[in-house]
């Protein structure tokens, strides 16, 4: 069982001491060391935390990976969801000359160069690839685009059993050898220093984007077929299910030392829906996956995923990301302590003083404890985040020792 350290009150960041190293006197950092007697001990400097956070990473594997299989590390590795993209100036500098986001996610050149953008500023300890979960898509016999202003657009939703019968199972080394290529060049850049990250998105929540023909707030044509016509949606979702799990393969046989599983919208479900029409199909690609590449750390991430939270492990996954709206210590409870968690400081806290922001850390680290936590917001970066303390959330996420 992961163990916390007590509540901490925080000192103001001017009355942080430094420590006595070689070399010239540097800034301080609040970090937090969680001693032996279960205190916090406050020390560290922003050189000196980035300096140790760039050779986190063994020769051997990275430590986020080391953190998920319950090794002992000194501190959680840090990543955030959507940490390459529109907060970025850098990202909106080359959106002005690539504006098509499907210019930017199937160019192998432009997909590696986005995914380093925060790696070269930030050196997360996750480096994800920058691509979207409908990629897969047309290779699938299943049109769509990204439309500016409106996001995904399926142009032909697939709303009958003829039309879902004209859905393929998707060959990634045919249809996005751009991913493979692409993940390949990350690791050969980010070495072990970081774990190169790949992501796809879950059946049920794949499938709610085709049958609605993109976004929805109220979901009801994916659930009119759920309940009228089961048989169609329990046909597309074995389809999704075969596929992401080859995607899953694929990209751990091109580079990926982890991958984070989306199911977006399957907590649009009510307990009862979401065991018939996601979960057997998590726990089926977890298994797929594991029997070729049992080592493959798994995530699944479900936004709003409080009502389901016990039922998240039964997937089979190795991480369960939190959304900020689950307490952590709470999560880690109902959780158990046999699966590791990731998150889950609220994105909106990235708009909040310097002070706030590290509070709001190290209130998740105390309550995540010491083992098995990858920090990471608990959704996507929002646009407009102010990239200063994206900065400051790295710097005192790797500042932080157990």
């Amino acid at each position: 069982m992961a163990t916390a350290c007590p509540p901490l009150s925080l000192p103001s960041t001017s009355l942080l001491r430094k420590t006595t190293r070689a070399g010239p006197a540097r800034q301080p950092l609040p970090s937090v060391r969680c001693s032996a007697v279960g205190g916090f001990i406050l020390t560290g400097g922003v050189s000196e935390a980035v300096a140790e956070a760039a050779v986190a990473g063994t020769a051997e594997e990275p430590l986020l990976v080391s953190a998920i299989k319950g090794k002992k590390v000194e501190r959680p590795p840090v990543w955030l969801m959507r940490q390459a993209g529109r907060y970025m100036k850098s990202y909106q500098n080359l959106c002005e000359k690539y504006p098509l986001f499907r210019e930017r996610s199937e160019n192998v050149d432009l997909v590696v160069e986005i995914s380093l953008q925060p790696w070269k500023v930030f050196k997360p300890d996750g480096v994800i690839l920058f691509s979207d979960i409908l990629t897969p898509l047309p290779g699938m016999n299943i049109p769509f685009d990204i439309v500016k202003g409106k996001g995904p657009v399926i142009y032909d939703p697939l709303r009958t059993a003829a039309a879902v019968n004209e859905v393929r199972e998707f060959v990634p080394e045919e249809w996005v050898p751009y991913v493979g290529q692409a993940l390949n060049l990350l690791r050969g850049e980010v070495k072990n220093e970081a774990a190169v990250l790949g992501f796809v998105g879950a059946p049920f929540t794949l499938a709610s984007y085709c049958v609605e023909g993109g976004s929805s707030k109220n979901f009801s044509k994916i659930k009119r077929m759920a309940f009228a016509e089961p048989a169609i949606l329990h046909n597309l979702l074995q389809k999704f299910t075969t596929s992401m799990a080859s995607y899953i393969k694929y990209q751990a046989d091109n580079g990926a030392q982890a991958v984070q599983i989306f199911d977006s919208w399957a907590t649009e479900l009510s307990p009862v829906d979401f065991e018939e029409f996601s979960l057997p199909y998590l726990k089926q690609i977890v298994d797929s996956v594991k029997e070729t590449h049992p080592d493959l750390p798994l995530i699944l991430y479900a936004s709003g995923s409080g009502g389901l939270l016990e039922r998240l492990p039964l997937t089979g996954v190795d991480v369960v990301s939190l959304d900020w709206t689950v307490d952590m210590a709470e999560g880690r409870k109902r959780l158990g302590s046999n699966i590791a968690v990731q998150g889950n400081v609220d994105p909106g806290v990235l708009f909040g003083s310097k002070e706030f922001i590290t509070k709001r850390i190290y209130d998740t680290v105390q309550k995540a404890g010491s083992e098995g936590h990858v920090l990471n917001l608990g959704h996507g970066i929002k646009v407009g985040t102010p990239e200063e303390n994206v900065a400051h959330f790295f710097e005192v996420a790797k500042g932080i020792r157990y």
